[in-house]
C-alpha cells in the first residue's frame, strides 16, 4: 500500500476525520494543490526547489520551516538519487509527517483535583467561543466545569461568556466591567474549591501582543493562581485564528515568552486556505496544537491529531509511487 493510500485509510478509520477533512478543503485547494502542481511534468532543478519554497511560504508554513523542508528534499534527492519530480510528492509528505510527529497532544488534566486552564490571545480570534466549546467538551466528558470572566476590559466579553455559560450549563464567576482581573481570578479559584470543580477555565482580555502592561497583567494573574491554587494551573492555551497565517506565528512567539503557553487552540480552520500554519507552529515554536475549531456548532472543537491532520491534507492525492 502506497503512502497516500495509507493516509486515506488513516482518515477512514479516524474519529472526526471526515469533519477535519472537510474543514481543510480550502487549504487543499488553495495550497496543497499548488504544491503538488510544482512536481507535475518538471525536471528536478533549482528552479523547481525555489518555486516550491515560495509556495510553502505563501501557504503560511513559515519561512524557516519552508526553507528546512526544501533543504531536506534537496538532500534526499542526492542521497536517494531521485530522478522523477513526481516522486518528490511523497518525500515532501514524509518530511511533513516527521515535523508533525505521531503523538496526539492531549490536555494535561488530572482526575480528582482542581485543574485550571488559562486562555490567552488577542481580540477577535474566537477566544470566548473557544472557551464555551471547551466547557461543553469537558462537561460532556463528565467533568464539573466553572468559568471565570477575567476579561474585565469589555462588558461585552463578560456578557458573551455568561451567554455561553447558560448554553453549556456551567456557572460563570464575574465582576463588573473595569474590575481587577486578578480579583476575578481569585474569586474564581475560591468558588472552584468550594464547589469541588474539576476544571476552572479563565478568560483573559484580548491583549494586543505588543502591549507590555497587559502582558504584565497576565503575569499577575499567574501569580494569583500559583498562590491560591499552587500546582492547579495545568494549561495556558493560546487561541490563534488560522485565517491570520504568519501573524499567528508572531503572536505565538510573544505570548509563549510572556505567558508560558503550553498549547494552542487553532480556530476557524474550516474557513481558511492557511492551514499550513499548523506545520509552522509545530516546527518553529515547538508548541503543540491541542484543539482545533472545525465549525460553528458547540461540538466543533476537536482534539488535534497530527496523523489525522496530515491524512486530511493529503489523502485526496493519488499515489505517485507507480506501484505495480
Amino acid at each position: 500500500m502506497g503512502l497516500f493510500s495509507k493516509l486515506k485509510e488513516t482518515l477512514k478509520n479516524s474519529f472526526g476525520g471526515e469533519k477535519l477533512s472537510d474543514s481543510l478543503t480550502k487549504t487543499r485547494k488553495g495550497f496543497i494543490d499548488k504544491v503538488f502542481d510544482v512536481f507535475t511534468g518538471r525536471a528536478i532543478d533549482e528552479e523547481l526547489f525555489e518555486e516550491l519554497e515560495e509556495i510553502l511560504i505563501q501557504g503560511d508554513v513559515g519561512i524557516n520551516t519552508s526553507i528546512k523542508l526544501v533543504e531536506n528534499l534537496r538532500e534526499r534527492v542526492k542521497i536517494e538519487k531521485i530522478k522523477e519530480a513526481e516522486q518528490l510528492r511523497q518525500l515532501l509528505v514524509e518530511e511533513i509527517i516527521k515535523i508533525m510527529g505521531h503523538e496526539t497532544p492531549r490536555l494535561a488534566l488530572e482526575d480528582g483535583e482542581l485543574n485550571i486552564i488559562l486562555i490567552v490571545g488577542v481580540n477577535g480570534v474566537g477566544k470566548t467561543t473557544s472557551i464555551g466549546k471547551l466547557a461543553y467538551k469537558l462537561k460532556s466528558e463528565g467533568k464539573k466545569v466553572l468559568l471565570a470572566a477575567g476579561d474585565t476590559f469589555r462588558a461585552a466579553a463578560i456578557d458573551q461568556l455568561k451567554i455561553w455559560g447558560q448554553r453549556v450549563g456551567v456557572d460563570v464567576i464575574s465582576h463588573k466591567e473595569g474590575a481587577d482581573p486578578a480579583a476575578v481570578v481569585y474569586d474564581g479559584i475560591q468558588a472552584a474549591k468550594a464547589r469541588v470543580a474539576d476544571v476552572l477555565i479563565i478568560d483573559t482580555a484580548g491583549r494586543l501582543h505588543n502591549k507590555v502592561n497587559l502582558m504584565e497583567e497576565l503575569k499577575k494573574i499567574r501569580r494569583i493562581i500559583d498562590k491560591e491554587a499552587g500546582g492547579a494551573l495545568k494549561e495556558v492555551l493560546l487561541v490563534l485564528d488560522a485565517t491570520t497565517g504568519q501573524n499567528a506565528l508572531s503572536q505565538a512567539k510573544t505570548f509563549g515568552e510572556a505567558a508560558g503557553v503550553t498549547g494552542v487552540i487553532l480556530t476557524k480552520l474550516d474557513g481558511t486556505a492557511k492551514g499550513g500554519i499548523v506545520i509552522g507552529i509545530k516546527e518553529e515554536l515547538n508548541l503543540p496544537v491541542k484543539l482545533v475549531g472545525v465549525g460553528e456548532k458547540m461540538e466543533d472543537l476537536q482534539e488535534f491529531n497530527p496523523q489525522e491532520f496530515v491524512a486530511a491534507l493529503f489523502a485526496g492525492m493519488e499515489d505517485a509511487e507507480n506501484e505495480g
